[in-house]
């Protein structure tokens, strides 16, 4: 392959992953607020920021659908535990002061 050949598959490569990055940054955005609104919900009702049992269900389904997918399971993880913590925080101080 020429060096213009390769720099046309790596573009194409990229145009790729930039537009996967996009789907994951609007997923991400629906997906956060969705937890607001069920941050303002446990506030309304005085229901705790955070529910273990929720969280550990949900890191075993993504845990077996990362292996499905063949992705690492312990990345699936380690990225379920940063986006739940974030969510936890999100929902204190909503409960703290009725705001993000």
């Amino acid at each position: 392959m020429t060096s213009e050949q390769h720099e046309t598959q790596l573009n194409a490569y990229r145009e790729s992953i930039d537009n996967i990055d996009a789907a994951l940054i609007f997923m991400l955005a629906e997906r956060f607020k969705i937890t607001k609104a069920v941050g303002f919900y446990k506030r309304e009702h005085d229901l705790p920021a955070a529910d273990p049992g929720r969280e550990q269900k949900q890191i075993e389904r993504l845990r077996t659908l990362a292996n499905s997918a063949n992705l690492d399971p312990e990345f699936s993880e380690k990225f379920l535990h940063f986006i739940i913590r974030e969510v936890i925080q999100h929902h204190e101080r909503i409960k703290e002061k009725g705001e993000l």
